[in-house]
Parts: C-alpha cells; structure tokens; sequence
C-alpha cells in the first residue's frame, strides 16, 4: 500500500506566497509512484482546501490556490473526515512558513490528532520562531550570537522615547529591527540614526508584537543546512554573493538576482566549525527533522550564530537542497525522502514512549 502524504501549504502568514514556492517544489519532487500525493491549500482566512489526489505536474503556484467561506473548524473537520485516510499509512508534510506553520502551532495539532508529521515539533518550532527567545537559548547554551535587545509593543506605546533611549544606551548603532517572530526578511529594516530607527520600529510592529533589534556585524553570512533526528549531520557552508546590506523579501525571492557560491568561500578549518556551530544551535532547541543555520563570518574568521530557520524554503531558490548536493550529491527527491524518514522514525519513538502509569 503506498504511503499518504499530505502537503500543507498557504496559511496565515506574511510568508503565504513562499509557502505557495515550497509546496510547489516539494510536490512535483514526490514520486507519485510510491506515494499518494493530497495538496492541502490553507487561505490567509486559515480555511484548510484539499485539491484531492496529485498526479500531474504542478506548473505554476495558481494551480494550488482555491476559495472556500466555510468555518475553520469545519473545514479541519472536512479535511480530517473526508481526506485523511484512516488506518493506512499517513505522514503530514508542513510546507507552511512563519506564524501558524513554523511556529509550533501545526505541530501541536497533529501531536493531537497522533500523524505522523515532517519536521521540527512543538518546542523547537516555537522557539526557533521566536528570535528573541532563540538567541536567549543559545546565549544559555554559550553559543556565540550578536549583540542583541527586545522590545514589546506595549513598552513602546506608553513611552516611546525611553524605548528609544534604553536600545540606544544598550547597541551601537547601525542596527536591523526585526519582527520577533517572522521570517523571510518580512518588515525587516536597517538604522543608522534615531530617525530610521524610528521608522524601523513602526515596520516591525505592523507584524509582530514583539520586536528584536540587533548591532550590525560587518560580516559574511553563512547558511549551513542540518537534518537528521538523534544524529543530525551538517551540510557544507554555502553563502549568497551580496548585493545589498541585506537580501530583503524582494531580493529573496521576487527579483532573482542572488548568486549562491556553494561551498562557501572559507578556509578548510573555519568551515568546519562553522557546521559543527550548525549542528550545536540544531541541538541546543531540540530540532528534529531539519533547519537551516545561518552563521556570519567575520574577517577575522570570528563565527556567530544569526539565526535557526526550523522550515527552510525549498523554493528553486532556496539554498537548502543545494547544500545537500554540493555535500554528497543528494537530489531534491531524495532529500524529501529522507525527511520523510526522519519524520516517520521520530513518530515511532515517541509512540515508544508511556504516557500512562
């Protein structure tokens, strides 16, 4: 009997549209010979849409939309009723992006509901979105990270200029201000002065409650894949030739104009701690599955952690799946395989697991 597998993508996030990306090449790269492939589309509104069973192509994002009014829960209720299929073998593929897919929520779902599921769980999915509390742990963990501070939208509100005031006595400028929890470089600016942080500030909280402001290292970025469960493995550094002082949306995934170098321009030794670091920040927040770690590169060969992506884009531009086959010549489809297995195995050790006494 084949295996289920079911896509989730869409959702209620600024990062909609790359999650429309992924899917589209997660889809096409499953053997529809070995798997049952079902398309789940989630609109903004959070409505859950099964397309029904893939056995074509998918040429272009619009062929995985569809409309649907019916309540939420009754559209979770349709999907699980009518197109999951119980008592065969199932595993739900979260090719969801930011809030609602990456940030544990889908996770805490399905623990639930007992699917099987790829990726990262509740706990690390929750605080690898939270950039705020990710740095916190990896501080904790004496990983080294930037110089960093937080703000909440509320502390703003009632004095905006002692907010102010308390980050610039706390970093240097220039700074980047960040959404707490977002990704995709979504409402992500760069200050140099009191003005632009004014202004940056107003950007990152259109999207989250939370903001985090980080001192600007001149640096190189790294992007170091890690998958696996209870032995996670490291790909080869690979980096972007930079063009901007950062890659914002438009320049990630609109305008097509980034150039991947893969490996990455660093001597022998440096690269090799740059994926062992990788592999420290997969374990310090309990990763399972896979996550991409970006790590900056000074110099001087000093080595900080930026931030743990815990679902990486696997869009045709996404770094991810060309680390892999630059390190040991693993294709698109089998990774996919592989997270597929690890996803699988992590459901059998849990399963393993008492729950009563």
């Amino acid at each position: 009997m084949k295996t289920n597998v079911y896509v989730l993508y869409g959702g209620k996030s600024a990062e909609h549209e790359v999650s429309l990306k992924t899917a589209t090449a997660i889809l096409n790269a499953l053997d529809k010979e070995k798997y049952n492939v079902y398309p789940v589309f989630i609109t903004k509104e959070g409505i859950w849409c099964s397309l029904g069973l893939l056995t074509h192509k998918i040429n272009n994002v619009e062929e995985l939309q569809a409309t649907s009014n019916e309540p939420i829960s009754n559209s979770i209720g349709r999907f699980l009723t009518e197109v999951l299929k119980e008592g065969e073998n199932n595993i739900v593929f979260p090719a969801l992006h930011g809030t609602f897919g990456e940030d544990g929520t889908i996770q805490g779902l399905l623990e639930l509901l007992d699917i099987p599921y790829v990726g990262n769980e509740v706990l690390s999915s929750a605080v690898g979105m939270d950039k705020v509390i990710m740095k916190d742990v990896f501080v904790r963990h004496n990983l080294p990270v930037t110089n960093y501070t937080s703000m909440k939208l509320h502390v703003w509100k009632e004095d905006k200029e002692k907010a102010y005031r308390e980050i610039e006595e706390k970093l240097a400028y220039p700074y980047y201000v960040k959404p707490a929890n977002l990704g995709s470089s979504v409402g992500v600016s760069r200050a140099e002065n009191r003005e632009e942080l004014e202004k940056a500030v107003i950007e990152a909280f259109k999207y989250d409650t939370k903001i985090i402001i980080e001192e600007e290292l001149i640096a190189r970025e790294m992007q170091v894949s890690v998958i696996g469960n209870d032995y996670p493995k490291a790909s080869v550094p690979g980096e972007f030739i930079m063009e901007r002082p950062f890659f914002d949306y438009n320049a990630k995934y609109i305008d097509g104009k980034i150039i991947p170098v893969i490996p990455a321009r660093l001597e022998p030794d440096v690269s090799q701690k740059v994926r062992e670091l990788a592999v420290k920040a997969f374990k310090a927040i309990n990763c399972y599955g896979l996550a991409r770690v970006d790590i900056f590169v000074t110099d001087d060969n000093e080595i900080y952690i930026n931030e743990i992506n815990t679902m990486p884009g696997f869009t045709a531009l996404s770094m991810s799946p060309a680390l892999w086959k630059a390190t040991d010549g693993t294709s698109y489809s089998e990774l996919i395989e592989k997270l597929l297995e690890f996803g699988f195995e992590r459901y059998r050790q849990k399963k393993a697991i008492l729950r009563t006494r």
